[in-house]
């Protein structure tokens, strides 16, 4: 018998470097890496039956949806689509409800929605008795995500956040390699202390620039930058594996000019003003996290410059976001009521 409840969580993540070599087709073609690592920020998921013979969604998010279990596949529309495909994919055929919500706002550049269905898959595996490998659970992520709904992004999330940590990943035409960093505790509490997230008070809408990165890489005028991106990836993990924050932090910010050349829309006005103030103020290096144009930035900054660049970062609109690093991925756990 199923227990009455079942709770899962997803943590969201930080991209420091090599985001978008993991988008296809560069990452098919050329091999992608990516730098990432998921922080105390989560897409949480309530699965609890119901005897109604209907599945009743809410998201904080999202709003509400209700529907019939007896009416075949969920259609998808728009609405509650990454929910849909979970229930599609378990062919649920009983009353459910289910609860999403998650600790940062869509458009975030925190790999939230792919955050949300690995969450989805978490509890719904776990409800109906499905055991999963991580490698099964985020290849799952990525295929309902990608190819059954045609949403437009790359790989690195939907591990991410099955994986948890900080993880170099690396990217084949049909194969993911997930490797833990070895860095040390010392380490990552140096980096903690020396990192700031600032959320720019703007969402953005990454299938848009997700498009216009693919089409410059088919047009070969981005290559060269997204190569860069892959080794400054490969180089800050050695540099945060030595134990070298402020040399990773200065590399960051080759890495966010790189990522710039990716495509026209990566930055604006409002995040070069954003960016440049936090660099004046005492931060090492920078970048927006995700596909870029709005969202979350991320610093490593001078320790005894870091309320410095908070405040220089405030007074252009942006808000400071106190977080940790951590290095738990996707849980689940029942409640008995």
């Amino acid at each position: 018998m199923c227990p009455k409840v079942i709770r899962s969580r997803a943590p969201l993540r930080i991209g420091i470097a090599g985001g978008g070599t993991d988008v296809d087709p560069y990452a098919s073609e050329k091999g992608g890496y990516v730098l990432n690592t998921t922080i105390d920020k989560y897409a949480y998921c309530t699965v609890s039956p119901n005897d109604e013979d209907v599945v009743n969604i809410r998201s904080l998010d999202y709003g509400v949806y209700e529907a019939s279990v007896d009416g075949g596949p969920f259609q998808y529309d728009g609405n509650m689509d990454l929910v849909k495909a979970v229930m599609n994919y378990f062919d649920i055929h009983t009353g459910l409800n289910v609860f999403l919500h998650s600790d940062a706002p869509p458009g975030s550049g925190l790999g939230g929605s792919s955050t949300v269905i690995v969450a989805l898959l978490k509890a719904f595996a776990r409800y109906y008795g499905q055991d999963m490998d991580n490698y099964e659970l985020a290849d799952l992520a990525y295929r309902l995500e990608r190819k059954e709904l045609g949403l437009k992004g790359g790989k690195q999330d939907q591990y991410a956040a099955t994986f948890g940590g900080f993880n170099a990943m690396k990217f084949g035409k049909d194969e993911v390699w997930v490797n833990p960093l070895g860095i040390s505790e010392d380490t990552i509490n140096e980096l903690q202390y020396c990192s700031l997230l600032c959320y720019t008070g703007k969402s953005r809408e990454s299938a848009n620039i997700i498009d216009s990165q693919m089409k410059s890489f088919k047009e070969g005028t981005n290559e060269a930058a997204l190569d860069a991106a892959k080794y400054l990836a490969k180089d800050i993990g050695k540099l945060l594996m030595k134990g070298d924050v402020v040399q990773a932090g200065r590399m960051l910010g080759e890495t966010w000019e790189q990522k710039k050349k990716f495509s026209s829309k990566i930055t604006n006005p409002m995040i070069d003003d954003m960016y440049n103030a936090a660099l004046k103020a005492g931060a090492y290096g920078g970048k927006v996290s995700g596909a870029g144009g709005g969202g979350f930035m991320y610093f490593i900054c001078q320790y005894d410059k870091k309320q410095a660049v908070a405040k220089a970062l405030q007074k252009k609109g942006g808000v400071i976001t106190d977080f940790m690093f951590e290095p738990q991925g996707a849980i689940s756990w029942s409640v008995h009521q």
